[in-house]
């Protein structure tokens, strides 16, 4: 009798795009996205909107991070400019904050994440629990929507008899 091992789906390849205004806190989270072992990050850093844009023409993330230092206004409307993308609307995004005493908003933001308690694993971590959440979010919401045409035609056949 032979015995199949599945392995176990990792993300071993992963596309960060980093946004942020501040070039010395970008580096830091930089090196620790570098230093996750055993994984490759390929990273991209954008400064403004314009930037995120530029990058977006060549990259393909499959996770964004947003530093909270842009400013509430640029903040806001990468996020949603970044929800309104047909490229980027089902990216899972994240905040890097300083502290948890500073409001943010939560529409189209999938995690915070504080700056302080940031390494390589934890970031990695906080990464691919993201993207499980949001693959799990787009499969309920196809689910549902499926659901919804069987249930209305159901109700139309019934309608008919």
């Amino acid at each position: 009798m032979e015995v199949e091992v599945k392995r176990k789906q990792g993300f071993e390849n992963l596309n960060v795009l980093l946004i942020g205004n501040n070039p010395i806190e970008l580096s830091k989270v930089f090196e620790n996205i570098k230093n996750v072992p055993g994984k490759r990050i390929l990273t991209e850093i954008a400064f403004d909107i314009k930037t995120i844009l530029e990058r977006l023409v060549s990259f393909r993330p499959n996770y964004i991070l947003i530093d909270d230092n842009i400013g509430k206004l640029e903040l806001k409307n990468a996020v949603r400019l970044l929800g309104k993308d047909k490229k980027t609307k089902d990216i899972p995004i994240a905040i890097l904050k300083n502290s948890n005493y500073e409001e943010v908003f939560s529409v189209g933001v999938m995690d915070y994440i504080l700056k302080e308690n940031i390494n390589g694993d934890s970031l990695y971590t906080a990464l691919t629990n993201s993207l499980k959440f949001k693959r799990t979010q787009m499969y309920l919401y196809k689910a549902l929507r499926k659901r919804k045409g069987q249930l209305r035609r159901f109700a139309q056949r019934a309608d008919q008899i």
